[in-house]
């Protein structure tokens, strides 16, 4: 038996460093939107599009990307994976148009594609055992704190400098990322992974890109019009394309096989769910904060930090409560949680105050811990360490599926609501967003937007109370009965680890 790694701790820090840039990135633009909106005249659809382009590229070339990490040493390509990531920003942070703003963060979806899923795939490498749980713990809050903690950073930066700024920061922050990972991470990587599949990948880039146009175009075009349906109908073809040239693969990149294992299949649509509302919930807040109870950036990252915080608590309470009630006791626990705050939610008005904002931002901060994180370390622990790598890739590729569905959606169903809600003969530009019909200056046409954007994400917020509800009765049914999240961890991967460096 090989002894750990005495690096492994600071190894571990490098991955936190690394995955609090993309989480940064998956949220901290959302408060610029209302400033870009007007400076370059941004509708709600391309708004959608500027959050989404970095999140859809990065969902669906993660597989590849754990893949090619696998094969070729996990270490070189985090390390070319920060390096696109810091190209894109830089590109960002130049763009003076939407066109080339979304394409900045799609070149950042490319690199961060890199950096996720072999920053987790590092983690059964180096740890074993309660060390390991640990870690994934560790691991998975920084992916999670990340999302709120962008509004804060994100705000601040608006209040001093332009826009752009929310892309230089990632500057500094990606260079100590490519620094630890050079000295203080070691090279592992597992040979006998499977070869990345061109046309895997061009199905499975094609398949999403086409659902989440989709959708986001549906509340503009209408949901029976050709283009829609046309899109959507594609999507489906290819997605189960795709399915069905896995299955049939002798060694596939889509490892289906790990679907077939039921706690890592519901443990990762838990996952899913929560990363979802999550994702969609920090896309429609900034704008009522910002635009509807008037806060200025920096203000409405602040006010966000009640979420943040709930999450932190539940991050650092979820694994003694899952090694003494069980991990399908938290979940389900934390998913109740979660639908709770979207029902208290719900009720929200242009005329709420932030108070019972921060009531129910609090909450959803514990139910997304407490849903998220034993999810995340269930999931992990059933891969074998030789199938790190493919299996982190699969659980993050569906969880950022979510996320860009669940900003797909949620915008879609807040733009049908709020424009419904506008009075009758409103100008065009005030169905763009709320954040526009501000700039009109109309006192009573301002109020009406206000109510119909508090309108809209309260319908958002039932919405996902409801899902999370269901999440919550089909993981107390189906989950498997364990004692704990520890006890499910393969005693000693430390032979593996040693295989794996080369």
């Amino acid at each position: 038996m090989s002894a750990p790694d005495a690096r492994r701790w600071w190894a571990l820090a490098a991955m936190v460093a690394s995955l609090l840039v993309l989480g940064f990135d998956m949220t901290i633009l959302n408060v610029a939107l209302p400033a870009m909106a007007e400076q370059l005249g941004a509708t709600t659809g391309e708004q959608q599009w500027m959050a989404d382009g970095y999140i859809v590229v990065f969902a669906a070339l993660m597989l590849p990307a754990g893949l090619i990490g696998d094969r070729f040493g996990r270490r070189r390509m985090l390390v070319t994976g920060l390096g696109v990531f810091l190209a894109g920003s830089v590109v960002g942070a130049l763009a003076d148009d939407v066109t080339t703003v979304i394409a900045a963060r799609a070149a950042m979806g490319v690199g961060a594609a890199f950096v996720m899923p072999l920053g987790m795939a590092v983690v059964p490498s180096l740890f074993a055992g309660r060390e390991r749980a640990k870690a994934v713990g560790v691991v998975t809050a920084a992916s999670a704190l990340g999302l709120p903690l962008g509004p804060v950073v994100g705000g601040w930066l608006l209040d001093h400098f332009w826009w752009g700024s929310v892309f230089v920061v990632n500057i500094p922050m990606v260079a100590i990322g490519i620094t630890a990972c050079l000295f203080l991470l070691p090279e592992t990587r597992d040979p006998a992974a499977p070869r990345v599949g061109v046309l895997s990948t061009a199905l499975t880039a094609t398949g999403l890109g086409a659902l989440i146009y989709g959708i986001i175009e549906a509340p503009v075009r209408g949901w029976t019009d050709p283009v829609v349906l046309g899109a959507l109908a594609a999507a489906a073809v290819l997605i189960a394309a795709l399915v069905v040239r896995e299955r049939r693969t002798a060694r596939p990149m889509l490892d289906m096989a790990l679907l077939a294992d039921r706690s890592f299949l519901l443990n990762t649509l838990t996952v899913t769910l929560a990363m979802f509302m999550l994702s969609g919930l920090m896309f429609v807040l900034p704008p009522y904060l910002q635009a509807v109870l008037g806060n200025d950036a920096f203000g409405t990252g602040v006010r966000m930090l009640p979420l943040m915080g709930g999450l932190i608590v539940a991050a650092k309470g979820s694994a003694p409560l899952a090694e003494r009630f069980g991990a399908r006791a938290v979940i389900t626990a934390g998913l109740v949680v979660l639908a709770f705050a979207g029902f208290l939610g719900s009720r929200v008005t242009a005329e709420s105050g932030y108070g019972f904002t921060a009531l129910w931002l609090s909450v959803a901060g514990l139910g997304f811990g407490f849903s998220m994180v034993p999810a995340m370390t269930a999931a992990i622990d059933t891969l074998p360490p030789d199938r790190a790598g493919s299996g982190s890739g699969l659980l993050t590729t569906v969880r950022q599926v979510g996320s860009a569905i669940g900003i797909a959606i949620v915008g879609s169903l807040l733009a049908a609501v709020y424009e419904s809600r506008l009075p009758a003969g409103a100008p065009d530009a005030a169905g763009d967003s709320v954040v526009a019909a501000h700039l009109l200056g109309d006192p009573a046409l301002t109020a009406a937007a206000d109510a119909a954007y508090a309108r809209g994400m309260g319908v958002v917020l039932l919405v996902s109370g409801i899902a999370a509800l269901i999440t919550a009765l089909l993981a107390a049914a189906l989950l498997p009965r364990t004692g704990s999240t520890v006890a499910a961890v393969t005693p000693d991967v430390a032979g593996a680890t040693a295989d794996a460096r080369q």
